[in-house]
């Protein structure tokens, strides 16, 4: 599936300050901003007609020939699965797997001032996502955001880890304005540790998957994001 309109940007406030050894401490502060940029969700990626869709969703199956995994690979170019359910008929799951690499140096050439140090100590204020655009045909499902190495671009991967979700986004609607995502226990501390290594690129990935069962229609239209980091460093 051609799901590569993910570009998850950021606008990060870093606070930072100098010593003679090049050691963070609390005298001066360096207002840095990354590049705001936007992510898209558009249903177009998986090519699933209605009527081929209807004609699968509707198929009677049984769990045990894997039946509806093997045409659910014919149905869709990609990112698509299939499972027989409870009903005995195929289920088809859309799924959305995004990934954006981040290069804190590259974007915030500042950051070079500390060319000396491996790491620098950073707090994570906030996360938030403001949908500009909408008109997606159903209401989105719950988005999980995950961080993870630059080798890694699938958010189904063990060494993908979350860090928070985006509440589902009714069908049609934009939002009224930046939304904070909801952090998991450690999602705050684990983006703060990786962005610490601020030499080091990684991938921030969204992931969810659209449930589809007999009768439903295949989602149609897009949608448009913003998404925004905002942290400070110090000693």
């Amino acid at each position: 599936m051609r799901f590569r309109y993910l570009r998850l940007g950021a606008a990060t406030i870093v606070g930072i300050s100098l010593s003679g050894c090049g050691v963070i401490n609390d005298a001066t502060s360096i207002k840095l901003e990354l590049p705001d940029e936007k992510f898209t969700i558009n249903a177009d990626g998986w090519q699933v007609g209605q009527s081929a869709a209807d004609g699968y969703l509707a198929m009677p199956c049984d769990a045990a020939t894997m039946a509806c995994s093997t045409l659910a690979k014919t149905l869709c170019q990609a990112n698509c699965r299939g499972a027989c359910n409870a009903a005995n008929t195929c289920d088809l799951s859309l799924d959305i797997s995004l990934a954006q690499p981040v290069n804190l140096v590259a974007d915030q050439p500042a950051l070079k001032t500390f060319s000396g140090q491996s790491t620098i100590s950073i707090s994570v204020d906030s996360v938030t996502y403001d949908v500009r655009t909408n008109d997606l045909s159903i209401e989105t499902p719950e988005l999980t955001v995950y961080v993870a190495p630059m080798s890694v671009t699938l958010s189904s991967d063990a060494t993908a880890i979350p860090i928070g979700t985006i509440a589902p986004v009714p069908a049609g609607q934009p939002t009224t304005g930046p939304q904070p995502i909801d952090f998991t226990g450690t999602g705050r501390a684990t983006l703060a540790k990786i962005m610490s290594s601020f030499k080091t690129p990684f991938n921030v990935l969204v992931g969810a998957s659209i449930q589809l069962t007999a009768g439903e229609l295949v989602p149609s239209g897009k949608l448009d994001a913003i998404v925004q980091i905002t942290g400070h460093a110090g000693a």
